[in-house]
C-alpha cells in the first residue's frame, strides 16, 4: 500500500519533488495521506504527489485581505485554489529574510491582480486539505496568453501519465545493495 511506504522510499521518487501536471479529475481522485500533518504526500497509482501544475479557466473568485480564493475549471472538473497575500503579517514567514518576504508578498499581490474571472490561468502549488476538501495552495499563478494552453496542457498530462506517472517508481541504486555494500543477485 502506498501509505505504508517510508519517507525514505517515497522521498526518492522524482514525482514527490516536482510539479506534477494533472487534470482536475486526476487531482480530485488522489489518495489522501494517512496523516494530516502535511509532511506525507498524496498518492497517484502508488506514486507520491505533493506539488501540482494545472491550467484552467477561473470560474469563481473571492478576494480578502489575507488571501485570494478562486476555482479553476479545466473541463474535467473544478479545483479550489488559494493564493496567500499575508506574507508580511503571517508568523509562518517571521523567520524569513525581510527582503525575501517583501519580494514574495509583492509577487503574490501582482499575481492576485492578474487572476480574474474568465481568464485562463496556469497555477503551480502544493496540494493541501482545508475543511476536508482538497485545494491547491498556489505558489505561482500565470495568466496564459495562448488560448491553446489548456488543450496543450491536456495533451501533456496524457503523455506524462503514459510515459511517466503510470509507471512504477524507479528503484534507486542503493536499494540494490545489501548491508555489506555488495550488489544483490
Amino acid at each position: 500500500m502506498a501509505g505504508s511506504k517510508s519517507m525514505w522510499e517515497w522521498g526518492l521518487d522524482p514525482m514527490c519533488l516536482s510539479h506534477v501536471k494533472l487534470l482536475s479529475f486526476d487531482l480530485l481522485s488522489l489518495q489522501k495521506p494517512c496523516t494530516t500533518g502535511g509532511s506525507e504526500p498524496f498518492w497517484r497509482k502508488g506514486r507520491p504527489v505533493r506539488n501540482v501544475e494545472m491550467v484552467g479557466v477561473v470560474v469563481s473568485w473571492e478576494r480578502k485581505d489575507k488571501f485570494l480564493k478562486f476555482e479553476l475549471d479545466d473541463g474535467s472538473g473544478c479545483v479550489p485554489c488559494i493564493l496567500w497575500l499575508n506574507h508580511t503579517t503571517n508568523r509562518y514567514y517571521s523567520k524569513t529574510d525581510k527582503l525575501q518576504m517583501e519580494s514574495m508578498a509583492a509577487r503574490a499581490l501582482k499575481q492576485a491582480e492578474q487572476v480574474q474571472l474568465g481568464r485562463l490561468v496556469r497555477v503551480q502549488g502544493r496540494i493541501t486539505i482545508y475543511n476536508q476538501q482538497l485545494q491547491i495552495t498556489v505558489s505561482s499563478a500565470l495568466v496564459e496568453k495562448d488560448p491553446n494552453a489548456e488543450i496543450l496542457h491536456w495533451m501533456e498530462c496524457i503523455r506524462l501519465a503514459v510515459r511517466c506517472y503510470d509507471l512504477p517508481a524507479p528503484i534507486p541504486p542503493s536499494h540494490n545493495l545489501s548491508d555489506s555494500g555488495r550488489k544483490r543477485s
